[in-house]
């Protein structure tokens, strides 16, 4: 049995020949063999070392120095020993030790599934879940004949003595410098290392999944001219998850991503920092070594080929515009759901209005709207409990949810269309093309397009937190809502949904700095030749930031109209609502008094995120546009449908073609009349014409109310 143990970033394989061997002596082994090697970079001369604590790598869990080794590790495992001198002092360092555990410790779990990669067919869904590591790579058959047949193109063009940009030439204000063939190896590592010049946090596992997948995808549609060993290797990397440390920032997103993908490049080449779900963070080449990988040993172009790209704003942007897509949805949902407990009406989502203003994603969302809302199909006992009331119209944030929430659907298909495109791009320079046996310079590397698309994204998906916002504060206000200050009783006592608000309020007003376009920034790099750069890589970032936002603030709406539901019990929503409520029911109580909120707002995050909301109210949708033939018409002080003093209210529905009041023909459904005088006594009546359908008496009735088909 053997373990290997990791003193201040140094391993050591210490072996554990005897049975009685303790964790103590494993610890005591490793810091012994630390201290005759000496290494310069952590090693202080003359110092005694003594150990603090001795950890599990993965995990991070601490270990009994007395309990034999055989008992608590396993063969090969990962051991981490913390030293007396690395604690630091809790006055002028942070109160933690210099230890760094497993980032995702109990979540991580390798898959044995494989999707295939063809450069041409990834969507963004896609890379999500090989960023959450639900699949290893394989390349398609195809695509490794295209790289085959790129690298033998490149190695003949170097054969034939001619110049091609980035494979012997320098780059950028280099780019008219040869490079002599003995040393083109080394401009490839030079590159790589040189580039690394990125800052802040590291991106995390998920993240360089995505980026790493990302990059294999460019690689594979066969314009790098990088071999396909090399490819190969990056793929058994992101297999092993073998990822390196990617910092956040630097770049400019032209030429490309390339401080991040230098990083990324630099960990495969074993230089630099990697992490492994069983390592953790260690030197690269260890990591790799661990998990019986070999660095990577450049050939000609393979340096660029591995930085060049627009892969960091891409696959953040992906992650970004795939929660985006997720919250939206629930965004309508639960926008319907504060409709209802603050006594709304359906009227505005009226087919007939969509149709004069056809945008897509308006009439999508009115839709949406009606199968959630009372219907024939889905009932609610709380818009019956209201039907007469004398409220005319609601607030913008209620009425005009299919105009605003609309235009968010469709700025997000908008960006998707950008962005798949752009997952599925050759984005090197140069690039490689076998059909005219050319190694052509270009400028697909530039970052504009999907820098562009998610500024968009962002300031698009800003307006749902904009308007859940909006419809918090009447939720807890008792004058516009009716129900209890802040949603609690013995207000005063008790502070309720007050400081939730305010944190839904901070959220948006940051977002509102944060949908300031970084794409309309330029600051020229190296040296001039990059005159224009997209910024983009912070566009990403920001979009991303902002989805997060925004998905906190429908997580506080959603709370709030649960609990404004409370207090109008025991009436009962429509079937997909209570589904909803049923949901959140699940994870978080109603509020009867103050307590502790922030877990509760934590946990409907993750319902939202986990996508549970849609999931439980689908369903109901599927089933009301089954059912429902046309559109349940309520009666409403917005349809004005009263003659000496009888209201009309909508009932059964029988089809007839008719011409509504702006002349567009539509296939209408005549409605039987119920009649009720003085919210007294109520009788169904009607005759029939020539054809024998039922009409209403004209005597009565003003005019027909009509119901479109869904």
């Amino acid at each position: 049995m053997k373990v290997s143990v990791r003193v201040r970033g140094e391993w050591f394989t210490v072996p554990c020949t005897v049975s009685s061997a303790t964790v103590r002596y494993i610890g005591e082994e490793a810091l012994r063999r630390y201290c005759k090697i000496k290494p310069e970079s952590s090693h202080v001369s003359g110092r005694e070392e003594k150990i603090y604590q001795i950890r599990k790598t993965k995990g991070g869990a601490l270990l009994d120095p007395d309990d034999p080794v055989n008992a608590v590790l396993d063969d090969n495992d990962f051991v981490s020993v913390v030293l007396e001198t690395d604690k630091p002092n809790p006055v002028t360092a942070p109160a933690e030790i210099h230890y760094v555990p497993e980032q995702v410790p109990g979540k991580f779990k390798g898959s044995s599934e494989f999707m295939t990669l063809d450069g041409y067919n990834l969507s963004p869904e896609d890379l999500v879940k090989l960023g959450k590591g639900l699949y290893k790579i394989r390349l398609s058959v195809d695509s490794q004949a295209r790289v085959n047949r790129a690298r033998e193109l490149l190695e003949t063009i170097l054969k034939e003595n001619k110049v091609a940009y980035g494979v012997n030439t320098g780059f950028g204000k280099f780019a008219n410098t040869v490079i002599s063939d003995r040393n083109i190896i080394e401009l490839q590592v030079n590159l790589i290392r040189s580039h690394s010049a990125g800052v802040g946090q590291p991106l995390t596992p998920e993240k360089t999944r995505m980026l790493m997948a990302l990059r294999i995808n460019v690689l594979a549609k066969g314009f790098s001219g990088i071999s396909l060993n090399t490819l190969q290797s990056v793929v058994n990397a992101f297999n092993a998850s073998c990822l390196p440390w990617v910092p956040e920032k630097g770049t400019v997103g032209a030429s490309g991503d390339l401080a991040p993908l230098s990083h990324l490049a630099l960990g495969l080449i074993g230089e630099g920092k990697m992490w492994s779900p069983e390592s953790g963070w260690a030197e690269a080449k260890y990591v790799l070594e661990s998990h019986n990988l070999k660095p990577i040993s450049l050939g000609p172009k393979e340096g660029i080929a591995l930085l060049n790209g627009t892969q960091l704003i891409t696959s953040i942007g992906a992650e970004a515009l795939h929660r985006a897509t997720v919250i939206a949805k629930q965004a309508d949902v639960v926008a319907a759901l504060s409709l209802e407990v603050l006594k709304g009406t359906t009227r505005a989502f009226d087919g007939d209005i969509q149709k004069v203003r056809p945008h897509r994603g308006q009439s999508q969302v009115a839709k949406r709207l009606r199968s959630l809302l009372h219907s024939d199909t889905h009932p609610s006992e709380m818009a019956e409990s209201h039907r007469f009331c004398n409220r005319v119209q609601d607030a913008y944030t209620l009425r005009c949810c299919p105009q605003v929430h609309g235009i968010v659907h469709d700025t997000i298909e908008f960006v998707r269309d950008i962005i798949t495109t752009e997952m599925n791009s050759a984005t090197d320079n140069p690039l490689v093309f076998v059909e005219r046996d050319e190694i052509i310079s270009g400028g697909n590397f530039h970052g504009e397009y999907p820098a562009k698309a998610l500024d968009y994204l962002a300031i698009a998906v800003h307006e749902l937190g904009s308007m859940s916002e909006r419809r918090t504060e009447r939720l807890i206000n008792p004058s516009l809502s009716g129900l209890p200050a802040f949603l609690v009783n013995e207000g005063g006592l008790n502070s309720g949904f007050m400081m939730a608000h305010c944190t839904a309020a901070a959220l948006v007003s940051e977002n509102k700095v944060l949908c300031h376009p970084a794409s309309v920034d330029s600051l020229p790099t190296s040296a001039g030749t990059e005159d224009h750069v997209s910024m983009g890589g912070f566009a990403a970032r920001k979009a991303l930031i902002v989805v997060e936002n925004v998905e906190r603030v429908i997580a506080i709406e959603l709370l709030a109209a649960c609990q404004a539901l409370e207090f109008i019990r025991p009436l009962k929503t429509t079937a997909p609502l209570e589904a909803m409520y049923a949901v959140v029911r699940e994870q978080v109580k109603p509020l009867d008094k103050d307590r502790f909120m922030a877990p509760d707002m934590d946990a409907v995050t993750e319902i939202l995120k986990e996508n549970k909301v849609w999931l439980a109210v689908r369903p109901f949708m599927e089933r009301y546009f089954m059912e429902q033939g046309v559109e349940t018409r309520p009666n409403s002080p917005t349809t004005s449908s009263t003659h000496h003093g009888v209201q009309v209210n909508g009932g059964k529905k029988r089809r007839r073609s008719s011409t509504n009041s702006n002349g567009h023909g539509v296939d209408g459904f005549v409605i039987n009349a119920i009649i009720e005088e003085d919210h007294g006594c109520v009788e169904e009546c009607g005759h029939k014409n020539g054809n024998g359908k039922m009409m209403p008496p004209a005597a009565k009735v003003a005019r027909s109310l009509y119901a479109v088909e869904e």
